[in-house]
Formats: C-alpha cells, sequence, structure tokens
C-alpha cells in the first residue's frame, strides 16, 4: 500500500443531507433542538449519579454514568460539525479532520458497545446472584471493568485509522454522508480495496454483531431467570432489562447495517447513520429515566438543592 504522503487528496466533500438550501435550514433548527436535548439530557444524568452519594455506589447507576459521558462526547464528535455544514456552501473537511473523526467515533463507539455488555453482566449478577451482588459488583471490578471498555475501544479505534491512514488517494473526494466514517472513505482510495473492505467487516462488523448477539442472549438468559424465580419483583426488573435491550437495539441495529455488508452502499446510510449519531444519544436519558424511580428520586433530590442554594446566594 502507499503511504499518505503519495496521496493528492488533502480534504474530502461531504455531501450532506440535502442539497437544498430551504430543506437545510429546517433540518439545521430540528437537528439544533436534537443537540441541546443530547447536552442537557447526558449531562444531567451524569451530574445526577455524581451528586446523589447512593447511586454512585450502585454499579448499575456508576455504569449508566459512564454511559451518557460516552453518548455527550460521541454527539460532539460530528453534530456541530453537521450544524455547522448546514449554514455553509462548502462542506469541507480536511483528512487530518477526517481521520480524528474516524478515530473518535469508533472509540467512543466501540467503548460504548463494550460497556453495554458490561452493564448486561451487572444486571445478570444483580438478578441471577442477588445475595452476592455487591460482593462480585465491587467498586473495584467495576473501575476495572470501565478501563478494560475504553481500552477496548482504543484498540479497535486505532486500527481503523490504520486502515484509513494507509490508502492512496487521488480523487474524487465526495463522501456522501455528513461526516467521515471507515465504509465511505475506503471507498475513495485509489486501489482495489476488496482486502480494506474485508478487514473492515471482520473488525467493525462482526464486532458489532457478535456483541448484538451476546447482548441479545444475556438478557434472554435474565428474562427467563426472572420468570422462573422471581414473579414478585417481574416488573420492575423487567422494565430495567426492557430500557436496556431498547438502548442495545437502537445502537447495534444502525451499527450492523452500516458495517456488516462491504462493497454496496444504499440510500438508508444517511438514516441509520443519523439514528447513531443524534437519535440515539437523544433517546438514551429518555429511556434510562422516565420509567426508573431512583433516578427520578435522586433528580428532585437535586433540584431541591439548586432551589436552597439559589435562594440561600439571593437572601
Amino acid at each position: 500500500m502507499k503511504n499518505r504522503n503519495d496521496s493528492k487528496v488533502s480534504e474530502f466533500v461531504l455531501l450532506g443531507l440535502s442539497s437544498s438550501w430551504e430543506m437545510q435550514l429546517f433540518i439545521f433548527l430540528l437537528f439544533l433542538m436534537f443537540y441541546m436535548a443530547i447536552v442537557l439530557g447526558n449531562l444531567l444524568i451524569v451530574v445526577t449519579v455524581q451528586a446523589d452519594a447512593h447511586l454512585l455506589q450502585s454499579p448499575m447507576y456508576y455504569f449508566l454514568g459512564h454511559l451518557s459521558f460516552i453518548d455527550l462526547c460521541l454527539s460532539c464528535v460530528t453534530v456541530p460539525k453537521m450544524l455547522g455544514d448546514f449554514l455553509r456552501q462548502g462542506k469541507t473537511i480536511s483528512f487530518s479532520g477526517c481521520l480524528t473523526q474516524i478515530y473518535f467515533l469508533h472509540f467512543l463507539g466501540a467503548s460504548e458497545m463494550f460497556l453495554l455488555a458490561v452493564m448486561a453482566y451487572d444486571r445478570y449478577v444483580a438478578i441471577c446472584n442477588p445475595l452476592h451482588y455487591l460482593t462480585v459488583m465491587n467498586r473495584q471490578l467495576c473501575l476495572q471493568l470501565v478501563f478494560a471498555c475504553w481500552c477496548s475501544g482504543f484498540i479497535h479505534s486505532i486500527t481503523q485509522v490504520i486502515l484509513v491512514i494507509q490508502l492512496p488517494f487521488c480523487g474524487p473526494n465526495e463522501l456522501d454522508n455528513f461526516y467521515c466514517d471507515v465504509p465511505q472513505v475506503i471507498k475513495l482510495a485509489c486501489m482495489d480495496n476488496y482486502v480494506v473492505e474485508v478487514l473492515m467487516v471482520s473488525n467493525s462488523g462482526l464486532l458489532s454483531l457478535i456483541c448484538f448477539l451476546v447482548l441479545l442472549f444475556s438478557y434472554a438468559v435474565i428474562l427467563m431467570t426472572l420468570r422462573i424465580r422471581f414473579r414478585q419483583a417481574q416488573s420492575k426488573v423487567f422494565s430495567t432489562c426492557a430500557s436496556h435491550l431498547t438502548v442495545v437495539s437502537l445502537i447495534f441495529v444502525p451499527c450492523v447495517f452500516i458495517y456488516l455488508r462491504p462493497f454496496y452502499s444504499f440510500s438508508m446510510d444517511k438514516v441509520f447513520s443519523v439514528f447513531y449519531t443524534v437519535i440515539t444519544p437523544m433517546l438514551n436519558p429518555l429511556i434510562y429515566t422516565l420509567r426508573n424511580a431512583d433516578m427520578k428520586t435522586a433528580m428532585q433530590k437535586l433540584r431541591k438543592k439548586h432551589v436552597a442554594f439559589c435562594c440561600h446566594v439571593e437572601g
């Protein structure tokens, strides 16, 4: 393979979601509201978990705080650039900027996938081995699991960047998306990209599919155990598992669709990209808080503390 010094393309043109100026203004306002909801919703969960000692000591909410932090960061990788592009004619991104987007997109995305697997294991221990739950899921193990998620995400992301950085690009340079990602970028390489696309599928595609299947199997075991052993506590635990399964589906279905089919591009790719980078990070806070009594109680306490502090300052 040629290295990057042989590449003639110094920037990529992003075709975005629409070529109509009126439609772009409408989408800009819509996605601006989405982005504000993502930031406020996920930031609220992070602050609530950190401010409430009871939630912070709970492994489930400790992991939820990290999940919201990842969603917050993940949205910042693509959405601000997309919002800026809606207001300008030329939608371009430099080669180094493209690599940066790919790195953080896959770093945060893979870390989130592994974290969801950890959260499934946490629910499994809590339901199938409740008497030893706090002993098994101790603080040290929680820290180690989260650290392992970040490290695994880093390794996955570096492999994606290495795949792209070695490719020669001599034109065309148009990406049919609103951000840089491996499937679109490698199609622009001036070489036979069959091997590279197979490597992408074996990395991102199989990773997404295997994690998704493992998670579905894990929650199936949990629900079967719940049905057999704990009939009285079914409602609350089923609600928690249903929330987790909803989030898992929202994240993994778009990833499997995008990364598990090389050599082909479909018009639905952009829709799934929007789901993965915008809709899912926005819905996660709603899914985890609307039917969660502990989070609602903690948020009410946080609001009362804020009101009391404001009254004290004004007084």
